[in-house]
C-alpha cells in the first residue's frame, strides 16, 4: 500500500524573513536590486524559486524524488507576508519497488494564488 493517497491534502506555511531572502540571493547568485533593496514599505522581494520551496519541502517530507516540476509565478511575494502551500497529490502508481506520484501545487498570500503549478516523482520502497 501507499504511503501517498490519491486525493491527500498537504498544507505547509512559511513567512520569508530578509535573512532568508539574502541568503538565497548568495546561494544562487540572483542579486537583483528588488531581492537586495527594500520596497517603500520596507520589503524585500522574495525570489520565486525561494517561493517555490514550499512546496518542494511538502515533496520531501513524502521522500518524492522529483523527476518534473512546473511552476507558474502569478504575483509576487515580499518579506513578511505568509504564503500557505497546498498540494494535492492526484495520481498515485503502485510498483513493486516505488509509487509513481503526481500533484497539484498552489500557494496563496493572503488568499490570492502567487504561484501554481504541478509535480511529478517517485517515492521508493
Amino acid at each position: 500500500m501507499s504511503a501517498i493517497a490519491e486525493g491527500k491534502v498537504v498544507t505547509y506555511e512559511r513567512t520569508f524573513s530578509e535573512s532568508d531572502v539574502r541568503t538565497f540571493a548568495d546561494l544562487s547568485n540572483d542579486r537583483q536590486p528588488r531581492h537586495l533593496e527594500p520596497d517603500a514599505d520596507g520589503r524585500l522581494m522574495v525570489h520565486g524559486l525561494l517561493t517555490a520551496t514550499l512546496p518542494t519541502k511538502i515533496g520531501g517530507d513524502h521522500e518524492v524524488l522529483a523527476s518534473r516540476m512546473e511552476f507558474d509565478f502569478r504575483r509576487p511575494v515580499y518579506t513578511g507576508q505568509q504564503v500557505r502551500c497546498r498540494v494535492e497529490f492526484t495520481d498515485v502508481s503502485e510498483d513493486t519497488d516505488r509509487d509513481e506520484v503526481a500533484a497539484d501545487i498552489e500557494c496563496t498570500v493572503e488568499g490570492e494564488t502567487v504561484l501554481s503549478g504541478a509535480f511529478e516523482g517517485i517515492v521508493l520502497r
